[in-house]
């Protein structure tokens, strides 16, 4: 990338001058801590790649030519020895998600999860931070100097430990910016990528591979885009599909002449409709229906290749695994606590070995998780096939992720309960950690 040779003093230097003049009033920033840590976080440059786009232009999305070749992100270093240690950068970017999680995003959570609406200062917070543009390489608008599962993994699991709905929320439009940029042609990154790295909100954007049916396979969806002329015509349904009622543009799943295939959407084509589609879970992440009934858009909307379908969908469930991961953590730091000040025939509850082996379950199982999800970042941050650690990762989330939950709720008794405590929120967000797809990437 154009911006390699730059140490990180130099990095730093350049993004405290650029993340102060945007974020400057945010109250997390007040900590002098969280201002030297986010001053080293995000390089976005003095001189953007594209113009900032108003609300009300980017259901537009006017079509621009590429330039040569697309751009992508470099490829992560290769270490020679085993070690999932993170590297400095990624440990600064870690902090500030963990900052937002802790300062924003776990104060608002009950609020999010009861109106299923992220407030606006808290979208405000991540996109000042950059997060949404964490894939996005430097030379497109973003942030990324290289392309890295293990970063992103890192971010989702700290903003997960604050919320799981609030992450899915703001992680869903990074999402499709990620696909965008690793797997766009030049004309469809000029197109789409300044709505989400302009100085205004990112566009409200979802990767819709969900389908309502049962025994649903993400390889073989039911949607369908049939080609005629120039242009593709789709038919299907697509389920909990993240701020689907406000969303300016979606990256569906489609067979196209028998292959699964990516397929960009504006959400203002003919034959579009969202219906509202409430889930048990990541209620704050404002869940819907869209049914598409002969929406047309051009062919050239096909989006990256098959291989790169099967790429979209196993880095989805990696995600998944790592907001799981959050979750999960956020549960275990509540436990802790509460099992050893909790009294019960006068002395602490955490003194049954009931309860004690119980929390030592979810220490165990939830460390196991985060090290298959670390494993299977950092083989695919090499280049290598990390399909088999994916497969393990999402069976690991589907079995221990609910279990989490639950024990969560059975050891606070009544507490676990009632919304006074967060429990109850966290046990039906683990619930669909390990069945959902698309939607995140890392």
């Amino acid at each position: 990338m154009a911006l390699n040779h730059l140490n990180l003093a130099d990095r730093g230097q350049r993004l405290g001058l650029r993340l102060i003049t945007r974020a400057g009033s945010l109250p997390l920033l007040g900590n002098r801590e969280v201002r030297r840590t986010v001053e080293h976080l995000l390089y976005r440059g003095s001189k953007g790649a594209f113009g900032a786009l108003d609300a009300a232009s980017r259901r537009s999305f006017p079509a621009r030519p590429g330039t040569g070749d697309p751009t992508r992100s470099g490829v992560a270093a290769r270490p020679r020895e085993f070690d999932l240690t993170p590297s400095e950068d990624q440990e600064m970017i870690r902090s500030a998600a963990a900052s937002l999680a802790d300062e924003v995003i776990r104060p608002a959570g009950a609020g999010a999860d009861g109106e299923r609406a992220v407030p606006e200062g808290v979208t405000r917070a991540a996109a000042a931070l950059g997060l949404p543009l964490i894939a996005v390489p430097v030379d497109l608008g973003g942030i990324a100097e290289e392309r890295s599962a293990v970063t992103t993994a890192l971010v989702i699991e700290e903003l997960a430990r604050g919320d799981l709905g609030i992450a899915t929320a703001l992680m869903a439009p990074a999402a499709v910016a990620a696909a965008l940029a690793n797997y766009g042609t030049s004309a469809q990154q000029a197109t789409y990528l300044p709505a989400f790295t302009g100085e205004d909100l990112p566009a409200v954007a979802s990767l819709a591979l969900m389908e309502p049916h049962p025994l649903f396979d993400p390889l073989a969806p039911r949607t369908t885009a049939v080609a005629r002329g120039s242009d593709l015509v789709l038919n299907g349904a697509k389920s909990l599909v993240v701020g689907a009622a406000g969303a300016e543009l979606l990256v569906v799943s489609a067979l196209v002449d028998g292959a699964p295939r990516l397929v960009i959407v504006e959400t203002g084509a003919r034959g579009l409709t969202v219906e509202d589609d409430p889930a048990m879970g990541i209620r704050a992440a404002a869940t819907g229906r869209v049914v598409l009934d002969d929406v047309v858009v051009p062919a050239a909307n096909l989006l990256g290749t098959s291989a790169d379908h099967l790429d979209a969908v196993r880095r989805a469930r990696l995600a998944w695994a790592a907001a799981a991961c959050g979750t999960a953590q956020a549960a275990l730091d509540q436990l802790g606590p509460y099992v050893t000040s909790r009294q019960a025939f006068g002395e602490p509850i955490a003194h049954r070995q009931a309860v004690a082996f119980t929390v030592a379950d979810v220490a165990i199982e939830l460390a196991g998780l985060r090290l298959v999800v670390w494993r299977a970042a950092a083989r695919l941050d090499q280049g290598k096939e990390a399909g088999q650690l994916i497969a393990h990762a999402r069976q690991l989330t589907a079995r221990h992720g609910a279990q989490i939950g639950s024990h969560a709720v059975q050891l606070l008794g009544g507490h676990g309960f009632v919304k006074e405590f967060d429990n109850e929120r966290w046990y039906r967000d683990l619930r669909g950690a390990g069945v959902l797809e698309g939607v995140l990437l890392v």
